[in-house]
């Protein structure tokens, strides 16, 4: 297939200059590089169309040989392509800098980092938690070393550029045409140069501290929610931006509630003459205590509802229920004479058709008679 023409390719025009041609190759491989077009593979071979106009127009003699011959010219497979200066190699670098947050060298600049996120593990109570609550916090962090105002040098002294990087923090190998970054072994990325380091923070520019923060709790927070709080990270590096810190929600558990989202759950233990005749019980709810009548022959296991008496949660307008279980209790401790009441009972019902006042347990020996095929 024909190659396309290198002037085409670059939208410039033929007796465009160096600069312009620069300007026009920067301007495709940010557009094209592989890694800002993951999801285009297209985008890969216009950057390599690109990279190779490039570095044809960008070397005097490759021009020359291009202008004069056509793709023939500077064919290495034909023989007359011409052997040339390192122009690709720096603008690509420079671009390679643009894309991935390097930075030129001989400047004395040294490379800028966002602090590190921090996350707070924060226990609240189930009231906190369904009603909101404002608390303080103490967390360890890295802030700026005061001795030294976060430069890392003794008072009196200033860091000074990295003879290896020159200040960019990253040192290139050339492979060809191509240029390969990695972290200065000297300054491990700062771009500096300590001779004499702070002696509080060890030429680090930081110092471990406590700091304690205010936290607003808001109402109908869930386990595992994060509040986030902009910049109360750990500070950045060499006057880089804050991270932030995330407060992680984590609920204690409560003596009487367990909760599903924004509902509530319990357990009401009644006597075995109310679950029988039945009456009126008082149970707690996070905002006081509210009556339930419980009817006559109540068996243990039933659910009252109370709608309205959960948690309204933070992105619901509305509040959940509270989920009430009836565990019927069987007495202790009886005395002779109420053991002997029991038994009367138990013969007074087994008199007049037993599976009448038990009619869970006749349905269930059913069951088991179909089973066994009695």
């Amino acid at each position: 297939m024909s190659k396309r023409d290198f002037y085409e390719i670059l939208g410039v025009n033929r007796d465009a200059g160096d600069d312009e041609i620069k300007k026009a190759y920067r301007k495709l491989a940010m557009k094209h590089h592989p890694d800002r077009n993951l999801e285009n593979p297209a985008a890969e071979e216009k950057f390599k169309e690109a990279k190779e106009a490039y570095e044809i127009l960008s070397d005097a003699q490759k021009r020359a040989a291009y202008d004069q011959f056509g793709h023939a010219g500077v064919d290495p497979q034909g023989g007359m392509g011409g052997g040339g200066g390192g122009g690709f190699s720096d603008a690509f670098g420079n671009i390679f800098d643009e894309i991935f947050g390097g930075r030129g060298g001989g400047g004395g600049r040294s490379n800028v980092y966002r602090g590190a996120d921090l996350r707070y593990n924060l226990e609240i109570t189930l009231e906190q938690a369904a009603h909101g609550t404002d608390t303080n916090i103490r967390i360890p962090t890295m802030e700026v070393c005061e001795p030294c105002n976060g430069s890392g040098a003794k008072a009196g002294t200033q860091p000074k550029t990295c003879p290896t990087c020159h200040g960019s923090g990253q040192v290139r190998l050339q492979q060809g045409f191509f240029s390969i970054q990695q972290t200065c072994p000297k300054c491990h990325g700062t771009g500096r140069f300590i001779a004499e380091p702070c002696k509080s923070c060890g030429g680090v520019g930081r110092t471990k501290q406590h700091k304690t923060l205010s936290v607003k709790i808001p109402a109908g927070v869930d386990e595992g929610d994060r509040i986030r709080l902009a910049g109360e990270g750990e500070h950045g590096v060499n006057g880089g931006p804050p991270g932030d810190l995330y407060v992680q929600i984590h609920l204690k558990q409560h003596p009487v509630f367990t909760r599903d989202h924004n509902d509530l759950h319990c357990e009401m233990p009644i006597s075995f003459t109310t679950a029988a005749l039945g009456g009126e019980i008082e149970i707690p709810t996070l905002d006081g205590a509210a009556a339930i009548r419980i009817p006559p022959e109540t068996q243990s296991g039933r659910v009252f509802r109370l709608r309205g008496k959960g948690i309204k949660g933070v992105r619901v307008h509305t509040h959940g229920d509270l989920m009430c279980h009836v565990v019927v209790e069987t007495p202790v401790s009886l005395t002779d004479r109420q053991k002997e009441l029991l038994r009367e009972l138990e013969e007074s019902t087994s008199r007049d058709n037993g599976a009448k006042h038990n009619p869970r347990a006749k349905s269930w020996m059913d069951k088991v008679k179909a089973f066994f095929g009695d």
